[in-house]
């Protein structure tokens, strides 16, 4: 009987230790930008050749007077992560994501020694460390050596971009 107790107790001690373990190494994230971010918009584009790719790019413009002391990294948009990088200006951050659509395949399938040589291993992705809508994402900064995280809400859509298959032609008059 004495050890059925100590090993009840042992286990819902153990689960209590677990439980709040799972806390801790969640990320945080805070409700205002530590920036003022102007309009943030995503939109979809397409290339206008078979296996051209397609994607997402989010825009994120902040106020140049509120980059002091730390640096926009990533942005987390429907289940994905893309490094964001700049322009010239270096207050409009973009991050670039890749759609499944309009990819060109090449994998190579057969029943020789080494006829797949070549083909690229799938990527295996870990559980995506935020719930969010559509229409949301968060960016992660680093603010004096340290990444922090905020959330950015009802990001706006804009229209598709539909690259053309060729560069138009210039007409002499």
């Amino acid at each position: 009987m004495k050890l059925l107790k100590t090993i009840t107790l042992s286990s819902v001690l153990l689960f209590f230790v677990l439980s709040f373990s799972q806390c801790s190494s969640s990320k945080k994230v805070l409700e205002n930008a530590p920036v003022k971010v102007g309009e943030v918009y995503f939109q979809s584009w397409v290339g206008g050749v078979k296996g051209g790719g397609s994607g997402i790019n989010v825009f994120i413009p902040i106020d140049e007077r509120s980059q002091a002391n730390f640096v926009l990294d990533s942005v987390y948009f429907r289940g994905k992560v893309a490094k964001l990088v700049t322009k010239t200006d270096k207050t409009l951050f973009i991050g670039r994501f890749t759609t499944a659509s309009n990819q060109e395949s090449d994998l190579i399938m057969t029943n020789k020694e080494n006829g797949e040589y070549g083909n690229v291993v799938p990527s295996i992705t870990g559980g995506f460390p935020f719930q969010l809508k559509d229409n949301e994402c968060v960016v992660s900064y680093q603010d004096n050596s340290n990444i922090k995280y905020f959330k950015v809400e009802n990001l706006s859509e804009k229209a598709r971009v539909d690259y053309p298959s060729a560069p138009p032609t210039q007409t002499k008059q």
